[in-house]
């Protein structure tokens, strides 16, 4: 999963902390911002080069202010039925799926992983969830609030996470750690490296092939150390993990997600199978039978941006003289050569083709709605 947090509103309200490799970061000349409470890195060499990176070799990002929670007790199943639309019973052990936290009116708190641990991992504990980190205390807090008291839930702050991307993740990670050849998209299992017990699943939030790697807070430096020592691999920053997931038509929270929005409109009714649908049980569901049956007022789309002027979070979005929408992410694609954004746009005109306009420094220009991905996903599946 997906680095899905709001920068403003958290650096107002908390000190930034620092995260277990920030001497790391900073020994390699990281221009360092705060994001979700902590300072973090945000490029290295540079934005570009380092989207370029990634696209064409392996980029390691800490990810480390994520939040990490694993649930055990008697029926945790159920319980987490409720509050997430996923299926967890068909969880098999060893696979994760793409989730949300819903509010009772159906908007979106999060979006997260969730993974069946199988025996032995994080003391026996059935779950494993990572959550973004601008929200994590508030999804602890109410799952809290809704969980039974027959359920365990610890948030494993002392964990740090890693993120190895791109098409050359695979061969390097397996140099250091053979198993993980064998891993598939959306496949995960403990590893031990030197002796050092890891969660590691094959996912990511960049579109490449990669991994997403659980370790100890105390042991990340090492581990950081080993795999920037190998040929394929650069440390990479928040920036060009931004530009990556746009590329990638990959929704942040707190700009494309938020409680304002639903997960039809979202365009991720994928996370929600057939039988939750029918049977209901989980919180918000009345506003997801609701828009199945009738469709959403608005629908999270692609767009493709005439010229080299890029549209920003905030710009208007309008049919003629009619506004229709707003754009919440966007920027150059470096992998595309050219602007693109992502915003939210009314039914009617959500339709790919459509011909739009977008306000940008006072005036407008020229966008289509267009088909995500922007960049092609290079997830390794089964043949």
């Amino acid at each position: 999963m997906s680095g899905n947090d709001d920068i403003a509103t958290i650096a107002e309200e908390l000190p930034l902390e620092a995260l277990p490799l920030d001497a790391w970061h900073r020994a390699r000349g990281a221009r360092m911002v705060g994001f979700a409470g902590y300072h973090m890195p945000i490029q290295y060499e540079g934005i570009m080069a380092e989207h370029a990176w990634t696209r064409e070799h392996a980029g390691l990002f800490d990810v480390s202010h994520m939040g990490q929670l694993s649930f055990s007790g008697e029926n945790v199943d159920d319980a987490l039925e409720y509050l997430l639309p996923s299926d967890i019973k068909g969880l098999k052990p060893f696979r994760q799926r793409y989730s949300m936290l819903l509010d009772q009116e159906g908007g979106i708190l999060d979006d997260l992983m969730v993974s069946r641990l199988g025996d032995g991992a994080f003391d026996g504990a059935a779950i494993y969830m990572v959550v973004n980190g601008a929200t994590k205390y508030d999804d602890i807090g109410w799952m809290i609030e809704h969980l039974p008291d027959a359920v365990v839930m610890n948030h494993m702050a002392d964990q740090a996470l890693l993120a190895l991307q791109g098409p050359e993740a695979g061969e390097a990670l397996a140099t250091l750690i053979p198993q993980t050849a064998d891993l598939l998209f959306m496949q995960s299992g403990p590893f031990t490296w030197r002796g050092i017990p890891l969660w590691i699943s094959r996912s990511g939030y960049t579109g490449e092939d990669g991994f997403e790697i659980s370790v100890p807070a105390d042991d990340v430096t090492l581990l950081a150390d080993a795999l920037c020592a190998l040929p394929q691999v650069k440390p990479i920053g928040l920036g060009a993990r931004d530009s990556l997931r746009l590329e990638a038509g990959l929704p942040l929270y707190g700009h494309d997600l938020s409680p304002a929005v639903s997960t039809i409109g979202a365009d991720l009714g994928f996370a929600i199978p057939k039988r939750r649908r029918e049977e209901g049980g989980f919180i918000g569901h009345a506003r997801v039978t609701k828009e199945l049956a009738d469709g959403p007022g608005s629908r999270r789309v692609g767009l493709t941006i005439e010229g080299r002027l890029p549209a920003r979070e905030g710009a208007q979005i309008y049919a003629g003289d009619v506004l229709v929408g707003e754009v919440t992410s966007g920027g150059f694609a470096p992998s595309v050569g050219a602007p693109i954004a992502m915003g939210w746009v009314s039914l009617p005109h959500a339709v790919i083709g459509e011909a739009l306009e977008i306000e940008v420094r006072g005036k407008r220009i020229a966008a289509v709605v267009a088909p995500m991905p922007f960049v092609p996903h290079h997830y390794r599946r089964k043949a």
